[in-house]
């Protein structure tokens, strides 16, 4: 039996046999130490193994634009492509491509794309932080390459954003597939683990028709208590889409509502100190949560909840790491995505009046200290 995120092997797709995917999903919001990097992909069933291949690939690739440039942070600070900025970002690729053993022409290609996508989103945000709506650039066009090559060096790139060695796709099976579309998503599997050297691993419904190894999983208590009840399928992620942990310091890349909010915080004098997405841990025998924004000297959280928040585990366990920040003194505000992005001007104007509110507070006990 497993006890430990490293002790789920990489070689080979497995089924995982033991916590629920809701919970597989809350273990690793914080990604855990011993843990490769891991994307979560919802399956759907497709007949043919490409089929297969070809969605998570491009799932895959949207997440690595994403997180550009944690996976080439000497382009951090290139904001455009125009001017010499295309030239720049690809000659620091290919640089980093040489340095790493990757292929530098795909590295390339995927950081210019990364780099027009980065300036069209925050071209966007900072539209829609003045008019209240945004506009969704497309990908620029890529150079073919083969799904060999694109499988090898996603899986380089997604590693190296969260700082691991190794990337792992936890494909979760909502609900029951024809025996060929079973056998369509295991071979995928295997092609990915052999040619991109990914780890899959499966959880969710059972592959009642597909040959594969079941590994008992018993990972480490997460610092919150979580629901018995049966997993709801309210807030799960459409299938073919992917999912992925934030990064420490910054808003989700995937997250609209998260983003919104930072544009309108980065020129607001009241909002320093902010800190995104940073880790938190209640006690030390207790292992660390991850808090979508913190004011930490005034003792705030703010929680930006998308729908897979609405799932009875996910729900439950919520709760108790509001009770247990409480306890530690800290004030827990929750907005759904939808009131950020449909309230945008009340939601900051509740967190400020709030922060206000506490500063004061702070300010008439050292004055009577």
């Amino acid at each position: 039996m497993a006890q430990a995120w490293k002790d789920l092997p990489l070689d080979r797709p497995i089924s995982i046999d033991g916590p629920n995917a809701s919970a597989l999903g809350i273990s690793i919001e914080p990604l855990p130490a011993d843990a490769p990097a891991i994307i979560t992909y919802t399956a759907a069933p497709r007949p043919q193994p490409a089929q297969v291949v070809g969605s998570i690939l491009a799932e895959l690739d949207q997440i690595a634009r994403e997180l550009f440039p944690a996976w080439l942070p000497a382009a951090a600070h290139l904001d455009s492509p125009t001017g010499s900025g295309t030239l720049a970002v690809r000659s620091i690729a290919l640089r980093v491509a040489h340095s790493a053993g990757q292929y530098g022409p795909f590295l390339a290609d995927l950081a210019e794309r990364a780099l027009c996508d980065r300036a069209e989103r925050d071209q966007a945000r900072r539209g829609q932080a003045k008019h209240g709506q945004a506009k969704h650039g497309q990908a620029k066009p890529r150079r073919q390459f083969d799904p060999e090559t694109r499988a090898a060096g996603l899986a380089k790139v997604i590693a190296a954003s969260f700082a691991r060695e190794r990337t792992a796709i936890l494909i979760q099976v909502t609900e029951p597939m024809p025996a060929d579309d079973e056998e369509s998503l295991v071979t995928a599997a295997r092609w990915l683990a052999d040619s991109g050297d990914f780890g899959v691993w499966f959880t969710g419904t059972a592959l009642r028709s597909a040959d594969i190894e079941a590994v008992r999983f018993a990972p480490p208590a997460p610092g919150t208590l979580l629901a018995e009840e049966p997993q709801d399928a309210g807030g799960q992620a459409p299938p073919g889409t992917a999912g992925y942990p934030a990064i420490a310091g910054r808003p989700h890349p995937a997250s609209h509502a998260e983003h919104l909010i930072e544009a309108a915080l980065e020129g607001a004098d009241w909002a320093v100190g902010r800190e995104w997405n940073q880790l938190y841990q209640t006690h030390p025998l207790v292992n660390p949560v991850r808090l979508d924004l913190l004011w930490r000297a005034e003792r705030c959280v703010v929680e930006i909840d998308g729908a897979e928040h609405r799932q009875p585990t996910r729900f439950a366990a919520d709760r108790q790491r509001d009770v247990l920040l409480q306890l530690d003194g800290y004030a827990v505000l929750r907005f759904t995505n939808s009131q950020v992005i449909q309230h945008r001007d009340l939601v900051l104007t509740q967190i400020r009046e709030f922060l206000a509110v506490r500063r004061t507070e702070d300010h008439e006990r050292v004055i009577h200290a």
